[in-house]
């Protein structure tokens, strides 16, 4: 059985899916990030509120984008990673 995914690792996948990706649906998003609709929508008003990611309107259809900020988290985030499985401990 596979091991739950921490909140961060969460945040890490949706954040790498939109760097992957320019413009991404939610559609794209859910599939993607293994996460149902409601929990989808909790994730993106986070990290909205917090500036990692922006909603864009192009002919009345939503798509998500990264921001720097978010681009900064997923560069810390992958350092830290590194860091602690570099001394043993699993992230």
């Amino acid at each position: 059985m596979a091991k739950k995914r921490s909140k961060l690792e969460v945040i890490r996948d949706i954040l790498d899916i939109l760097r992957t990706n320019r413009k991404t649906k939610i559609t794209h998003l859910i599939y993607k990030a293994n996460l149902s609709n409601n929990l989808i929508k909790k994730y993106i008003l986070e990290l909205s509120r917090t500036g990692m990611m922006q909603e864009l309107v192009e002919k009345k259809k939503k798509f998500y984008i990264i921001t720097k900020k978010g681009l900064n988290f997923l560069e810390e985030y992958n350092r830290m990673k590194a860091f602690t499985e570099a001394y043993g401990f699993d992230y």
